[in-house]
């Protein structure tokens, strides 16, 4: 029997990444899933997904489209009866200098990552409340809860996601919507890819993937296990929390002194 059997989950972000990751884990533990995403899955494991749970809408969208992610929610409601479960998987990468950041990098990073958070969330939140409960994961970051040299944009808009997280939470808890948020530390996806594995990073991408306690970047099944949880039943007493998935990255600092006393 799987942990899901017989919910219903909405995952943005399915395409690729922690989306598509979190989309099979679904399917494994028995839900029927939808995707939205910006682009097309040509591979990976959204079909695998798609062939497990069946009857499994994939729509194309811009998330800072309210019109558009509305109208996908009420397609997907009307094809599979109801929605479950929202995970909030789609996001992007980008920041620098706040001296020299350009009006339209601001928008476009704290729009995707923030009202492509807030527009699911709107949408979905009127079905859950009529059926009395529901369970919402949205992805943050550790960078999120702590800065991060150059985030300025990424980092201010996860900050946010985990507040507007805390305050679901209270707003709809006795709804009995439970409403919880993922952090991970550095995930070997596209898009970490497209940030570290550029001319000049290769030292950077050493530093950041040692600063993990378990020295390694994560990968996202591993995400997905946790927003596997926060989603499931075996949750049900959980809402309002960032559950940071990192490594260890926020655990604290190495300075060598562990080799001295034969941990190494």
């Amino acid at each position: 029997m799987g942990r899901l059997d017989g919910k219903v989950a909405l995952i943005t972000g399915a395409a690729s990444g922690i989306g598509a990751a979190t989309a099979l884990r679904f399917a494994q533990e028995g839900a029927q899933v939808a995707g939205l995403d910006l682009q097309s899955p040509l591979d990976g494991d959204w079909p695998e997904a798609a062939r497990l749970s069946g009857e499994a809408p994939f729509i194309q969208l811009d998330i800072r489209d309210k019109e558009a992610v509305f109208e996908a929610v009420a397609e997907v409601e009307s094809a599979l009866g109801r929605i479950d479960i929202l995970a909030n998987c789609a996001g992007v990468g980008g920041g620098g200098p706040v001296h020299l950041m350009p009006d339209e990098e601001w928008d476009r990073v704290v729009d995707i990552n923030l009202k492509g958070t807030l527009y699911p969330c709107q949408a979905v939140l009127p079905g859950m409340m009529e059926r009395g409960g529901g369970s919402i994961v949205n992805i943050a970051s550790v960078e999120g809860i702590e800065g991060f040299e150059g985030g300025s944009a990424y980092n201010a808009s996860k900050g946010a996601v985990i507040l507007l997280t805390r305050n679901m939470a209270i707003d709809y808890a006795r709804k009995g919507i439970r409403v919880n948020a993922i952090c991970p530390g550095f995930i070997d996806t596209p898009l970490l890819a497209s940030t570290l594995n550029i001319e000049g990073m290769g030292h950077i991408k050493e530093k950041i993937r040692e600063a993990h306690q378990l020295g390694r970047f994560g990968r996202p099944e591993e995400i997905a296990n946790a927003v596997l949880f926060m989603a499931s039943d075996e949750a049900s007493f959980v809402t309002g929390q960032a559950l940071p998935v990192d490594g260890g990255y926020l655990a604290g600092h190495r300075f060598g002194v562990a080799q001295l006393m034969g941990l190494e």
